[in-house]
């Protein structure tokens, strides 16, 4: 079954699990993390994001964001931090 993830824009796109792998590379990269340490930690939250859409045809962007900082605040308190610090300084369209 296809799901999909409605972004903040109101538009949806099929989700993509690569885009959160991607995006938590990105923050364990920032702090320094090994290969195997962040691919521990992109299989762990994988786990959480796809508990939260099994039963959902459509999710909301924000709703993946929180369960994915949410559970890197308990794996690796710093990676969420690295997260939190880019998104609060990228532009906005």
């Amino acid at each position: 079954m296809t799901k999909f993830v409605i972004k903040t824009d109101g538009t949806k796109e099929i989700f993509d699990a690569g885009k959160v792998e991607r995006a938590i590379r990105a923050a364990a990269h920032a702090v320094d993390f090994s290969e195997e340490r962040i691919q521990e930690l992109i299989k762990n939250v994988l786990i959480k994001v796809f508990e939260l859409i099994q039963d959902n045809e459509e999710v909301a962007a924000a709703d993946i964001k929180k369960v994915v900082l949410s559970e890197l605040d308990i794996l690796e308190p710093s990676v969420s931090a690295s997260w939190r610090d880019y998104d609060a300084t990228k532009v906005r369209d």
